[in-house]
């Protein structure tokens, strides 16, 4: 019985996520306030709740705790509640980009209840503590003031945090990546992200003279240059990318795109003769096989799992997900390819494409400079992070144990995804409008000032 609720189950999967998926697009040319976004707002909500309640249906017929069922509440209750505070707190956001990230929390819900019962109640927790420090963004980005004037801090504390991690951090897989505070493991790099992209907005938003980029770049350097020193390389190509594409939105030269495609290239290759970790880690992307009981035992496992899950999966608990290693963290994404199947993973991968291209939507809407380069930051920041993890997991690009935004399982990077997605919904909240006209007043009063003193 349980095998044939497990067979259509799979189907019911993909379904619910297929039409989910459609919304998504749909959502990226509906009128915000017709009553066809409002039709299709509430069915990417009913979606969302019985992807929660199938999901953990099937998690119970399997394990036959009743605690799944107090996970499921729990679940349900904190995806109401996050849906009603970003409905009040932000009333003019994008009901859309709330959907998407409650959906990729539910789908990180139910694998590592799958995969890791304690981790995922950890995530829920993680998602709880997120959800209250993300009320407090709005008062944040109502002080823009506030934001432009540290602009050394936030360059200043970035080192500060890298330069900790690279002296006294975990060694883990190879890389230094985090620190431990009570017991608790934290990867200060997933917050130094946002604050890079703080600091750029910052510097190029009134000036993106040549002097003042070759300024930012070369602060920005020292940053990827601590993480490379610290052989976390997967979230170093994330901060490059996303200091390249805010320094080209900020100045229109496609000139410094160019130079950093070069700039890449040549890091890449001083990185492989640099680091035998590099060497490792490129030797199992050629030919993983080769190096199967080694180096190339992860990738491989990872490619057997999407292979096997063909299109409709083998169904969650027939799959052998747990012989990848960390697979909770930087290989979920395999893990859903074998028991969800290649179609889910897809839709996976047009959800994360789709709030690429909100992030996008909502940059462009934005009248003032400084909110839309920080806008695009953050979507540049998403986009770098999704395309690093899946090109890893899949051997498009060299394994950079880096997590997939929202599903993987992490705190830190849980903790600063929702803050990317607060971010942006408050950015889009403001537009920047009101500080415009401060800033006018503020220019017209020491205009008279001034004239005042010259009479």
């Amino acid at each position: 019985m349980i095998h044939l609720i497990t067979e259509v189950s799979r189907l019911t999967f993909i379904i619910i996520f297929a039409i989910f998926t459609y919304d998504c697009f749909a959502a990226l040319r509906v009128e915000r306030h017709g009553r066809d976004s409002k039709r299709l707002y509430r069915r990417q909500t009913a979606m969302i709740y019985l992807f929660l309640i199938n999901g953990n249906l099937l998690l119970f017929l399997n394990t036959n705790e009743p605690k799944i069922f107090v996970m499921m509440a729990a679940e349900i209750v904190f995806t109401a509640i996050a849906m009603i505070i970003y409905k009040k707190i932000y009333e003019s956001a994008s009901k859309a980009v709330v959907n998407n990230m409650c959906m990729l929390l539910s789908i990180g819900f139910i694998m590592l209840t799958r995969l890791d019962q304690p981790k995922a109640l950890r995530q829920l927790l993680f998602a709880c503590l997120a959800l209250i420090i993300t009320c407090f963004i709005p008062l944040f980005l109502g002080n823009v003031r506030l934001i432009k004037s540290l602009k050394l801090f936030y360059i200043g504390a970035g080192i500060l945090l890298l330069g900790i991690v690279a002296v006294i951090g975990k060694t883990t897989y190879g890389s230094k990546i985090n620190i431990s505070i009570g017991g608790i493991a934290i990867q200060p790099s997933e917050f130094v992200k946002v604050l890079m992209v703080l600091f750029i907005a910052c510097m190029l938003y009134q000036d993106s003279s040549w002097k003042q980029v070759m300024k930012t770049l070369l602060l920005c350097c020292i940053l990827i240059l601590i993480l490379a020193i610290s052989k976390d390389l997967g979230n170093a190509m994330i901060f490059f990318l996303t200091m390249i594409v805010m320094i080209y939105a900020a100045s229109q030269n496609a000139l410094y795109m160019l130079s950093g495609a070069g700039l890449f290239a040549v890091a890449s290759v001083i990185g492989y003769y640099a680091f035998s970790h590099v060497r490792v880690r490129v030797l199992a992307w050629k030919d993983p096989l080769s190096v199967v009981n080694g180096a190339g035992y992860q990738i491989s496992q990872s490619l057997f799992a999407i292979g096997t899950g063909g299109w409709f999966g083998v169904g969650l608990y027939q799959g052998m997900p747990k012989r990848i290693p960390v697979v909770t963290t930087d290989f979920i994404f395999s893990a859903i390819s074998e028991e969800l199947g290649g179609l889910f993973a897809l839709c996976l991968i047009f959800i994360c494409i789709a709030n690429f291209l909100m992030f996008f939507n909502i940059a462009l809407t934005i009248k003032n400079r400084f909110y839309k380069i920080i806008a695009i930051g953050l979507g540049a920041l998403y986009a770098s992070q999704v395309f690093t993890t899946l090109g890893g997991v899949t051997k498009f690009i060299p394994s950079t144990g880096v997590t997939l935004p929202l599903v993987s399982y992490g705190g830190s990077s849980l903790l600063a995804t929702m803050l990317i997605f607060a971010m942006i919904e408050g950015l889009y909240e403001y537009r920047g409008e009101k500080e415009d006209i401060n800033e006018s007043e503020t220019r017209y009063e020491e205009k008279k000032r001034a004239g005042g003193a010259r009479q």
